[in-house]
């Protein structure tokens, strides 16, 4: 009994079909302004768009053809909204109690202090929120939505207000939480390693549209579009055409502005077809100095400029067959000084040929792939 979840509204704009998996966590990620929170509170009966279906298993809480719009309270549904959003004048127990109005008071103040045991703020019932730290405020949140006993629990980013060190705890809290509860959970973010972390899938939104979703862990490492692998935080994202498929090897063999690349076979793309290509720049990699320019995969660039952060240095190079265009490799401090890395420096360079990614060129690039940059 999955979650479906089919949205379509002019502004903000949204035209976009979700499938969450019963019991499951699944990761929303998106960048500012791309509809995430929208349709979380449309999965929450706060806002109805002008169209769409809304359904849990074959219970319908949305659709806008047979004029059903269900409240919350007639939604089975528990929400954690990003600010945690508790009455400053109640307690923690109160906070929690609030969202038990429909039970009688007797039952009320039992059932709000196992919601606030299971969620590890046991002993802290009679503070008020400003007497609790932020991971504890977070926690008397997710007991208030979990103390309903919800069939699907929503997260607007709960973890962006809170340290780092608090934010691993937490991260523990909610795998454990969810083993407990076996509740479909739907998780709003716009850190990439935070839905990798906690999810089991995940959708890639843009723009209120699906760009990808799927397995989290295949989606990160198998990209579908360009659009996709700039959401993935993919630095390298350029136009090439296929020359030819190496069967034996399976390769694939592309060229890249005169240079032979080669890359996993893709048998989607005809010689002569033009592809969208992307690499992380981890795998993009200081060649050996003996290196002959004419090595599959190798590239001659030179350092555009370098920046250091922690123990890494990131680089920007412009590729000596395409200058106008920007390679970007990460390597670390101690390489950068035995290589005697330095702005304007030559750097021959080579892409790891299974980690490249060929997918179906995008309409918003041109053939110098300077829309990817």
């Amino acid at each position: 009994m999955s979650l479906l979840v089919e949205i379509r509204h002019d502004a903000p704009s949204l035209d976009l079909r979700l499938d969450l998996p019963e019991g499951a966590i699944t990761s929303v990620v998106g960048p500012s302004g791309s509809g995430k929170t929208s349709t979380m509170r449309v999965v929450a009966g706060l806002w109805a768009p002008a169209s769409g279906l809304i359904s849990l298993g074959g219970a319908t809480w949305f659709k806008s053809a047979s004029g059903i719009n269900l409240p919350p309270r007639d939604r089975s549904i528990g929400v954690v909204p990003q600010r945690y959003a508790l009455f400053p004048h109640l307690t923690a127990r109160e906070n929690v109690e609030a969202a038990l109005l429909h039970l009688p008071r007797a039952r009320r103040t039992p059932r709000a202090e196992a919601a606030l045991a299971r969620a590890h703020v046991a002993g802290l019932e009679a503070r008020y929120p400003h007497e609790l730290s932020g991971g504890q405020q977070q926690r008397v949140a997710v007991a208030r939505a979990i103390a309903r006993e919800p069939r699907v629990l929503l997260l607007d980013e709960p973890f962006s207000s809170v340290d780092r060190s608090t934010r691993k705890h937490l991260y523990a809290e909610l795998k454990r939480l969810h083993a407990e509860l076996d509740c479909t959970v739907m998780l709003v973010t716009h850190d990439l390693d935070e839905a990798a972390l906690l999810s089991s899938r995940l959708c890639l939104i843009r723009r209120g549209r699906l760009v990808q979703a799927g397995a989290t862990q295949d989606v990160l490492a198998r990209p579908e579009s360009a659009e996709a692998a700039r959401l993935l935080d993919y630095g390298n994202i350029f136009r090439a055409s296929v020359v030819a498929h190496d069967r034996d090897r399976r390769l694939s063999q592309l060229d890249w502005h005169g240079v032979r690349i080669a890359a996993p076979i893709d048998d989607r793309f005809a010689p002569g077809q033009p592809v969208d290509w992307a690499i992380s720049h981890a795998e993009v990699l200081p060649a050996d100095a003996g290196a002959h320019f004419a090595t599959e995969n190798t590239v001659p660039a030179t350092v555009r400029d370098m920046v250091t952060l922690g123990d890494d240095l990131h680089l920007r190079l412009s590729p000596d067959p395409a200058p106008a265009l920007t390679l970007h490799m990460k390597v670390s401090r101690h390489v950068a000084f035995h290589r005697h890395l330095a702005a304007a420096s030559p750097l021959l360079v080579r892409l790891t040929p299974s980690a490249i990614i060929t997918m179906a060129p995008s309409d918003d690039a041109d053939g110098a792939g300077r829309a990817h940059e």
